[in-house]
């Protein structure tokens, strides 16, 4: 076996040094437990295990946090979920405009996972999300990967039993339900999104629990139930999964048959030499399936914007009668990164459309009854 990893390695690292170090990544051991050691006085740095914090009314972020987190007129919090034997941090969002809508109704909710190699506050500052939620009223939730599970923290999408709902699928689940005890907030307009493997977890929770999420939002995400073993992910990663597409989307509708569907905003570089556009094209059509849309798409092409042509992108927008169910857009000049970002942190690239607007405008059209 270590042969044959060493040679897929071998043949997939000609795709450039960022694919290395994502299949590095995929295919790391788990660290070994470390002995306990005293705490030092000192502020924790940015790379550190975040420390659960107690949640007050007027939160001060730790020094870690306040690193990569810039200055917003919102709050801030951190948190833990003690669960399944396990201890998970996460950080809170709460916007200072609050709509007069959730007023009555409570916020909007937004769950976002990060990718490989990534803390939740460097997807935050990365993704800019904090900045849009605070302009459009949404709360934002970001759980983080424990590196005792992953040693680069990548969400475990490939595997089988956290494709059918375990893993740390029930963990996520958890922390929305504990924030959902201690805030405002509207059940009916929940949303989660992430990116690559947090792309990946992001879909998995929210088509096992179709009822609690509102809609899905997907950046240069895997396609849904294939891999089921580090050598399998990359694979998919590469080259999609084939005919298993179509037969996971429907294995989802035989366990679910009261399924009520899923909207999904998909979004990804064509230059992506990571997760390959080809995934995109078989979650499209699994979304297809799972909202049962038959119709052609309607395409809008946007070869000019805020960057020039670096900007220029193709939307393929899906709808059941006047509802937009499935939007598919394709980023012409974009490799593995968020569209818009901060591009002083890795996986996030200035050029594009702003992924982080385009999702909050398409949640915007969806809630739960």
């Amino acid at each position: 076996m270590k042969i044959k990893t060493a040679g897929l390695l071998r043949s997939l690292v000609r795709s450039g040094k960022r694919m290395t170090k994502l299949l590095v990544a995929a295919t790391a051991p788990a660290p070994k437990p470390k002995t306990k050691r005293k705490r030092k006085p000192a502020a924790a740095s940015a790379t550190a295990a975040p420390r659960p914090a107690v949640r007050r009314k007027a939160p001060a972020p730790a020094a870690a946090v306040a690193a990569h987190i810039p200055p917003s007129p919102g709050k801030w919090l951190a948190s833990h979920l003690t669960a399944y034997g396990r201890r998970m941090s996460y950080w809170l969002y709460i916007p200072n405009n609050i709509p007069e809508a959730a007023l009555s109704k409570g916020l909007p909710l937004l769950v976002m996972l990060h990718g490989c190699q990534q803390t939740a506050t460097q997807f935050a500052q990365g993704t800019r999300m904090n900045h849009w939620a605070e302009q459009m009223g949404y709360a934002v939730l970001y759980p983080q990967q424990l590196v005792s599970t992953h040693a680069q923290r990548c969400w475990k999408w490939y595997d089988r039993a956290t494709q059918e709902g375990g893993g740390d699928v029930p963990m996520i689940v958890g922390i929305v339900n504990k924030v959902l005890t201690e805030y405002a907030v509207d059940r009916s307009r929940i949303y989660i999104a992430g990116i690559s493997a947090g792309a990946g977890m992001a879909n998995i929770v929210a088509l096992n629990h179709p009822r609690l999420f509102a809609a899905v939002g997907m950046h240069s995400g895997p396609v849904f139930g294939a891999g089921h073993n580090t050598i399998g992910a990359l694979g998919v990663m590469q080259h999609g999964a084939g005919p298993r597409a179509d037969l996971a989307a429907r294995e989802v509708l035989l366990r679910q048959p009261q399924f009520p569907g899923m909207p999904a905003i998909l979004i990804q570089g064509q230059g992506d030499s990571v997760v390959r556009p080809i995934n995109q094209v078989q979650l499209a059509r699994q979304s297809l399936l799972l909202n049962g849309l038959a119709d052609a798409a309607k395409i809008t092409e946007k070869p000019q914007g805020r960057g020039g042509s670096r900007n220029a992108h193709r939307l393929h927008d899906f709808y059941a009668g006047r509802k937009l169910l499935l939007r598919v857009a394709r980023i012409e000049q974009l490799e593995h990164a968020w569209s818009g970002g901060d591009a002083s942190l890795a996986y996030n690239a200035k050029a594009g459309p702003d992924a982080s607007k385009m999702m909050l405008d398409f949640f915007s059209r969806h809630q739960r009854i």
